[in-house]
């Protein structure tokens, strides 16, 4: 969907931390513990390791600016724990599980370079947690063009399934153009990730009426997709919904042609990965977005399909840095769909309201058990300076 997709970052940062160990925020520091510094100049200064296992570190910004920690394996750059944004004087507590071996502090000031702290050495037996390889700027380039050669060739589909769309509505054929739209709507949907680059095209394709209209068919942004939904599923007369289904296929075919030229950002891949299903809870699953149809559990399949596209591209990153996490991943969509797909009626979905109580909590649970294996994708793959 066009609509602004939701951030969630507390949440996922939060999530994160549960699966990796990685992302702590503020927690109350152990009384006596010493304080270690973060700045240019003493960066890691004053930390003296405990033994190997569970350990928190309290860190001081004493560098006059604003700083973000990482606590790395200098051998091979993982980051074992991170603290993000400390403030000048400030005093936050990192807590990390440290198996043996070498680590360091990395601090960053705003404005300047990382600079690395002395290494210090754990010893003992305890396994510790896992730390990961940051990724680069450079490391996601190569997924962004991966990911917009994948969604330039699904637009001549989609143009296609809507001019279906658009000529059963002018042959004033309402079976046939219900029939029609879903498949148009699915093929627009799965295209989540790279909706930041559609602009105001998105809106016009698959914007939602205003929340404060009256959710008319008048409103004169309420144009696209839903807006012939409306349309086809409230008995409006096609003749009347001619305009909105030409001015639907011309869109897509602006998108279409302007793609191609538009820019994924590298930056947004790993975000969308959990994104546009945190979307697809949030509108499709509450009925937000129905305008008619009772589609939205198609419509959370194509954002499942959308993810997999994304993920598919990421997934040289996530093979070393998310092993057991990915395989984790792979299974809970999996089962999602699997859920999904059992209301799936010869291309006729099972409504929101027409689910069983059961049934709902198998859609629900599926959805969120997958939105919290996705969380660390988004943490994983946002870039980080290494040098």
């Amino acid at each position: 969907m066009a609509r602004a997709l939701v951030t969630g970052t507390a949440a996922i940062l939060v999530i994160a931390a549960a699966v990796f160990g990685m992302v702590i925020a503020a927690h109350k520091p152990r009384p006596g513990a010493p304080v270690i510094e973060v700045s240019n100049a003493r960066c890691g200064h004053g930390w003296t390791p405990g033994p190997a296992g569970p350990q928190t570190l309290r860190l001081r910004d004493t560098g006059g600016q604003p700083a973000d920690v990482q606590l790395v394996e200098p051998a091979s750059g993982a980051v074992a724990g991170e603290i993000e944004a400390l403030g000048p004087d400030a005093v936050r507590a990192l807590r990390v599980d440290l198996g043996p071996g070498t680590y360091a502090l990395r601090c960053r000031l705003e404005g300047d370079d990382p600079v690395t702290g002395p290494r210090v050495r754990v010893t003992g037996s305890a396994r510790g947690g896992p730390a990961v390889r940051p990724v680069t700027y450079n490391d996601l380039y190569g997924p962004a063009r991966a990911y917009q050669k994948l969604v330039t060739a699904r637009l001549d589909p989609l143009v296609t399934k809507v001019d279906r769309l658009r000529d059963a509505i002018r042959a004033g054929d309402r079976g046939a153009a219900r029939d029609a739209w879903l498949p148009a709507h699915m093929a627009y949907e799965s295209l989540g990730g790279a909706y930041g680059a559609f602009g105001d095209l998105g809106d016009r394709i698959d914007g939602l009426p205003r929340p404060d209209g009256d959710g008319g068919v008048d409103e004169k942004d309420f144009t696209g997709f839903h807006r012939v939904e409306r349309g086809l599923w409230h008995d409006e007369s096609l003749t009347a919904l001619r305009g909105p289904a030409d001015a639907l296929a011309g869109d897509v075919r602006e998108l279409r042609g302007q793609f191609p030229d538009e820019r994924i950002d590298p930056l947004d891949l790993g975000l969308r990965a959990h994104e546009i299903f945190e979307d697809a809870a949030r509108v499709e699953l509450t009925g937000q977005s129905d305008q008619g149809s009772g589609t939205a559990l198609a419509t959370v399949s194509a954002n499942l399909a959308g993810t997999r596209d994304v993920l598919s591209v990421l997934r040289p990153l996530l093979r070393s840095r998310y092993p057991g996490g990915l395989r984790g991943l792979d299974a809970a969509l999996d089962r999602t769909d699997r859920v999904l797909s059992a209301h799936d009626h010869d291309g006729h979905w099972t409504a929101l309201d027409d689910l069983s109580a059961a049934d709902r909590q198998r859609v629900n649970g599926a959805v969120a058990g997958a939105l919290e294996r996705l969380a660390p994708v988004a943490e994983i793959c946002a870039p980080r300076r290494v040098s």
